[in-house]
């Protein structure tokens, strides 16, 4: 008898065992160890793989608890017995689906129910007065709700929490106001217990720090770690890489050159599921199947700027098992439990073995049976690096990012939100969010300069009264300056700032006039697109949108009014900040791997070929060198360097890098950055000048380079306004949403521009311009990540003066002012200009 059915009778009541008998179970030796922890009041991290039953063992202790207690009258209830936190609204209305069949099955005294920001408002009031026993919800409508007059009486009598996804959430600013509503939580239920359900991490105590306070009631500092249950084992997935006979594109990530391949998959799968990193290729992708789809199969689209209701008729026929195939981006990476998906197919790299483990699990989504993937290389970089990343995958290793210091601007908007309740303390305060893991490091003058910034704006903007959202009464307490800002606040709670977006909506009577008529307002929303995209647009332009063919006519308001299309060569929409680099786990692979020759056996003979050219027409580098190839090309001379540490790194190495070659005198024209390599072109001989004295070429990528060099671009960049304008909004200072009006994407960017002008001038130690620049270089920029990497090749740079293109650097000249296109014909045209540096970097025959 296993050690799981010795112990069932002892910790759950007979109907529970009755339950699991029923449905052919036993419940599980993690689901009793979380149900007995939560008995003893302890929290507690469960990190299981997919298919264990996660989500039934963090609820288990609920459902037992209050199976136990059994029915109260609405009088009688304390609020809310238990508060699942999901990071994705699909995520927590499907697990509500999954809870309540125990829940009716065994006909339990429990009332559950879902809090999304797709929930209708009259719901919602409700909820504030008469809760259910289990509240499935979001980190945004946790921060609502701990903000409201109601929040004692709703969490008074809390005693458990679940947080799901704990790995994807703790990393983000998402989890920092997530971190700040539990210790908020605490102070209100100091009882309940909080179970944190996460895939496997590198390091478990990241997460079981975040799960407990880090702090006394006194602010006095007690390092706490919740108990810890690992479930070892589980089935190793099946992971291949697409091979092809076709020649494997020199450069981008769509593979279109695989998708008949696919197609043929779906055929005989039930249903697959077929990751892609980016909006723009899951619209590309999605219609190149429909073009390949002679058996008229069902396939849908599902990607984060898609109308709701769009978004939910997907997830619901995929859960009833119509579909044979969705193409998604990360809006279905977590856990959802569609049961009848038997094949992840991953267009591009996953970029990362985490994020790979991730997305594969959503195959089979049973532990005892391997998740069926294959990896799509959509070019021959990228069938290096998809090696890399499965290598890394079947070693298990885990390249996620992990928490951080909690974000400022995310502190500023909580204050605001615990004034918004009552009148606070700001000893009292600031002790219960220092006791939130991300803010442990949290010192008291960068506290009281973030209530000042709620109180008056900062020095440079205290005379705005607009900016003076909280006022201090005689007795120290911080309250709310009036009811507007209250309503406000919680008009613009959240951390998710997305580009400028516009709605795509249909002119009313369909492909009616618009072009030479005014427009029919009031058509059916598609979805979203971003407002860049549409300022790119004239009208008649068309654009892939959701699947349809579509022709722009007109933008008023927040509303990019077109009609559909019968194009043929329509442009596809493209999203910001869409790009995201591999994990450094991954780029040390990549780079051992190219570097030793013995290892280039499992890539197909067109990738060993391109290799070994690169190495008789220049070199190899090694795993801790940098490789600098210049040549010359087309009237222009080229300086191609490979540090292999990821697009973001590169976008900032490239700017840094042609700002020292200006000022060297090498007259630099512009520079492109894959994951791989950054390539600059200009018009003076860089070879010439290091082969007559006059350039150390290793001087260039000296470490100084992060100091003066950074800041001045930093002055200079819009990036930097964009990061500020995130931060402004988030902390509250810009806001978007007003009672009965929006801002447009553009209202906000001039407000937010205004406004950064002002304190880099006269405040640069502003709060939420140290926010922006702590984000950008974790983010945009990825300081530390070039810093490791400018410290890694210090006194390794090889040089190699080429009189041609070389192999290596061929994906990145054709990277050179390329734009997202469309239709064979330009594939054709991209195909040719590919064809020309071929011979010239391999010679004939390649």
């Amino acid at each position: 008898m296993s050690a799981a059915a010795i112990l069932a009778p002892l910790d759950l009541p007979r109907q529970f065992t009755d339950w699991f008998t029923a449905r052919g179970w036993s419940p599980r030796a993690h689901q009793l160890d979380l149900l007995r922890h939560a008995r003893e009041g302890r929290s507690t991290l469960l990190i299981a793989p997919t298919g264990a039953g996660k989500t039934l063992a963090g609820f288990l202790p609920s459902l037992v608890e209050l199976a136990e207690r059994g029915a109260l009258t609405r009088n009688q209830r304390q609020g809310i017995h238990t508060l699942y936190i999901s990071p994705l609204k699909a995520l927590a209305v499907d697990v509500a689906r999954n809870v309540e069949a125990p829940v009716t099955d065994m006909n339990l005294p429990i009332r559950v129910e879902s809090r999304t920001g797709d929930t209708p408002q009259s719901k919602r009031q409700r909820q504030r007065t008469d809760p259910p026993d289990i509240m499935l919800t979001t980190p945004e409508q946790v921060a609502l709700l701990i903000s409201g007059k109601e929040a004692e009486s709703l969490f008074g009598g809390l005693r458990r929490i679940i947080v799901d996804e704990l790995h994807a959430l703790a990393p983000t600013k998402r989890g920092d106001l997530l971190s700040l509503g539990l210790a908020r939580l605490r102070t209100l239920a100091p009882g309940a217990t909080i179970t944190g359900l996460s895939a496997t991490v590198a390091d478990p105590d990241d997460l079981r720090r975040w799960l407990v306070a880090q702090s006394d009631a006194q602010g006095e500092v007690q390092e706490g770690l919740a108990d810890l249950v690992v479930v070892e084992g589980g089935a190793e997935p099946d992971i291949a890489i697409h091979e092809t006979e076709e020649r494997l594109p020199w450069s981008g990530h769509a593979a279109r050159h695989a998708l008949p391949a696919i197609y043929e998959e779906i055929g005989r799968h039930r249903m697959t599921l077929i990751f892609v990193n980016t909006r723009f290729v899951a619209e590309f992708a999605f219609q190149e199947l429909w073009r390949l789809n002679t058996e008229n199969l069902p396939i849908a689209l599902h990607h984060g700027s898609l109308d709701v209701a769009q978004r939910r008729r997907v997830e619901a026929a995929m859960a009833a098992g119509k579909l044979r195939a969705v193409v998604a981006t990360s809006t279905l990476d977590l856990g959802i439990d569609w049961g009848d998906i038997d094949l992840v197919v991953h267009l591009g790299s996953p970029k990362g073995s985490s994020r790979l483990l991730q997305r594969i699990g959503r195959a089979n989504h049973r532990m005892d049976e391997p998740s069926k993937a294959i990896i799509v290389p959509g070019s021959r970089f990228e069938r290096v690096e998809c090696e890399a990343t499965r290598a890394a995958a079947m070693d298990g290793e885990q390249d996620a990012e992990m928490v951080r210091a909690g974000s400022l601007d995310v502190l500023a908007q909580h204050v605001l939100g615990m004034a918004c309740t009552a009148p606070f303390d700001p000893d009292e305060l600031f002790a219960e969010i220092i006791s939130a893991a991300p803010y442990a490091w949290l010192m008291r003058a960068d506290f009281d300069a973030v209530v000042n910034y709620v109180a008056t704006g900062g020095y440079a903007l205290k005379s705005y009264e607009r900016f003076a959202k909280i006022r201090q009464t005689k007795e120290g307490l911080w309250r709310v300056s009036n009811p507007r800002v209250v309503q406000q606040y919680r008009m613009n709670v959240g951390t998710i700032t997305e580009a400028e977006m516009l709605k795509i909506r249909l002119v009313r009577g369909g492909s009616g006039g618009g072009l030479t008529g005014p427009i029919g307002r009031g058509g059916r929303v598609l979805g979203e697109v971003e407002e860049g995209f549409v300022n790119t647009l004239s009208p008649g332009d068309t654009f892939v949108f959701g699947g349809e063919v579509l022709a722009f006519q007109a933008v008023q308001e927040n509303n990019a009014y077109c009609s559909r299309s019968n194009a043929t060569d329509p442009r596809v929409p493209s999203y910001a900040g869409s790009k995201m680099p591999f994990t450094t786990g991954v780029a040390a692979r990549v780079r051992r791997m190219i570097a030793d020759p013995e290892s280039w056996h499992v890539f197909p003979e067109q990738v060993r070929d391109w290799l070994e050219i690169q190495r008789e027409r220049s070199i190899i580098p090694g795993p801790d060198q940098l490789l600098i190839e210049t040549f010359p090309r087309g009237g222009r001379f080229f300086l191609t360097c490979y540090p292999f540490e990821g697009r973001l790194a590169h976008q900032t190495l490239g700017m840094l890098l042609t700002r020292r070659m200006e000022r060297a005198g090498l007259k630099p024209l512009g520079f492109v950055a894959t994951d791989y390599a950054v390539t600059v072109w200009g018009i003076k001989d860089v070879a010439g000048e290091v082969a007559r004295g006059k350039l150390a070429l290793a001087s260039l990528f000296d470490q100084d380079m992060l100091g003066d060099d950074l800041e001045e671009w930093l002055a200079e960049s819009s990036l930097m306004k964009r990061t500020f304008r995130d931060c402004a909004i988030i902390a509250g200072l810009i806001e978007r949403n007003f009672p009965g009006q929006k801002k447009t994407g553009r209202q906000v960017t001039m407000s937010s521009d205004l406004v950064y002008d002002v304190l880099r001038r006269h405040e640069p130690d502003h709060i939420l311009l140290r926010a922006a620049r702590a984000d950008a270089a974790r983010g945009l920029l990825d300081i530390h990540r070039l810093s490791d990497m400018l410290a890694r090749v210090k006194g390794k740079t090889v040089h190699m003066a080429l009189d041609r293109v070389s192999p290596l650097a061929v994906p990145g000249i054709l990277e050179i002012g390329r734009e997202p296109i469309y239709g064979e014909a330009q594939d054709a045209l991209i195909e040719e200009a590919a064809d020309e540096l071929v011979r010239e970097a391999m010679g004939p025959g390649h």
